[in-house]
């Protein structure tokens, strides 16, 4: 177990292409745009600028066949300064400890304008889960939390799913530290499966937060949802709910993509016969007229919804996006560079610390319910998450409209100014 402490040194980095914004220089040039409309000062964003830690792991696994591979793991905790430190675990070919650098950093924004005590963190290992057996991701899973059982836990860091992880692969990390531990304690993991201490709510809170986000925020500008021309890029189960969400509100959902392609109907795809088609096939593919990823980001509609992976949206493809709004209900769906380019054009920019803040606001509901060992109903979770999503969404719209700033700006503002007054309280130790 190697701790490598602080590894913001190559602000740069090899990054080129779709990966080239998913670094500390990128989001530290957002983060100071934003610094001018804060009491923020620069001694403080350098609280900002250093992960607490970053853990990077070897982790041999027994393979079917009796071979023994050895796979790398990573855990990155940004700030504590907040609360416990909470975030997700992806299974991801080519992860990096950078990407996890940078994606616990955007979890500590999102969860400190979410109004919520925790602090921020990301981990996974470099892995294609398709290309494993079940049998082989459950030794995976466990080498990989017995690895980090002194560093996880309810009051320490939370951890939760996200991309190629779901809630078996929590139900896995749940079992394993509590057997390395000798425990009983279901808060160290959320977006776990309900007879194990899980939540209504949670695997759909991320794509309906976004769908009310999405409602709320073209209200404030006058605009309406009903007959709104929607595509959305990534129909995992984000993007499924989030275009259900959108139809029940009147929106016409005219394209759907996934890693294998997408769908399209101008006159709206029927989501109860898409859903249907999907569990037969495992895609989307084939139920409209076919399209790709590529053409669906091109294409001239009122609302896109990221909803796959960071960097949907770069330099190379910016130029061919036409969306008046862009819904960013996965972290970083549209890199830095790319963002300044559809300012010039006028497409307005939904970022993901309130795009996509639905999902830790549930995160957060499951751990206090873990903690108090007292678990709401269905309509009282989703009733939560709905007047949470709301208080933080306006609270950006009211900070964009009043100091006449976009809406990351605002956001980002936001989370600095909470980050800031929790730090100052703190103090430096010793």
């Amino acid at each position: 177990m190697n701790l490598t402490g602080n590894l913001t040194g190559n602000l740069s980095g090899a990054f080129s292409g779709r990966s080239s914004g998913l670094n500390w220089q990128g989001l530290m040039e957002q983060l100071e745009q934003a610094l001018p409309h804060t009491g923020v000062s620069e001694q403080s964003l350098m609280y900002f600028k250093h992960p607490k830690r970053t853990v990077t792991l070897s982790l041999p696994v027994r393979m079917d066949d009796g071979r023994v591979k050895v796979f790398k793991g990573f855990r990155s905790v940004h700030s504590i300064a907040l609360g416990p430190s909470m975030g997700g675990i992806r299974y991801k070919p080519g992860l990096n400890s950078h990407e996890c650098e940078v994606m616990a950093a955007i979890m500590t924004l999102k969860n400190a304008v979410a109004d919520l005590p925790l602090g921020g963190a990301k981990g996974g290992i470099d892995v294609d889960p398709g290309a494993l057996s079940h049998a082989e991701l459950q030794r995976l899973t466990r080498r990989y939390t017995s690895e980090l059982v002194e560093l996880i836990g309810p009051r320490e860091d939370i951890v939760a799913p996200d991309i190629g992880t779901d809630e078996q692969t929590m139900a896995w990390v749940l079992d394993t530290y509590n057997e390395n531990l000798g425990n009983n304690v279901g808060g160290v993991v959320v977006g776990k499966p309900i007879p194990l201490g899980g939540s209504y709510g949670s695997k759909d809170a991320r794509g309906h937060g976004a769908a009310v986000v999405a409602t709320r925020v073209l209200e404030e500008r006058g605009e309406e949802v009903r007959n709104a021309s929607v595509a959305i890029f990534g129909y995992g189960d984000a993007g499924r709910r989030c275009a259900e969400g959108l139809q029940e509100r009147g929106a016409r959902i005219v394209a759907v993509s996934d890693s294998q392609g997408g769908a399209y109907d101008s006159g709206g795809l029927q989501l109860q016969g898409l859903k249907a088609h999907r569990e037969l096939r495992g895609s989307v593919q084939g139920f409209a007229t076919a399209l790709t990823p590529a053409e669906l980001l091109a294409l001239d509609v009122d609302l896109l919804v990221l909803a796959s992976d960071f960097g949907s949206i770069h330099a190379g493809n910016v130029a061919d996006v036409r969306a008046h709004y862009i819904l960013e209900a996965t972290s970083r769906g549209v890199l830095p560079e790319a963002e300044r380019n559809l300012k010039v054009q006028g497409s307005v920019v939904i970022p993901d610390l309130i795009a996509s803040v639905g999902g830790v606001i549930a995160n957060y509901l499951e751990w206090v319910q873990d903690a108090s060992n007292f678990f709401w109903q269905e309509d009282e979770i989703l009733a939560a998450i709905d007047a949470r999503v709301l208080v933080a969404v306006n609270s950006v719209l009211e900070f964009a409209r009043t100091r006449s700033t976009d809406l990351r700006t605002a956001a980002y503002a936001l989370a600095l100014e909470k980050m800031h007054n929790a730090s100052q309280l703190r103090g430096v130790y010793p």
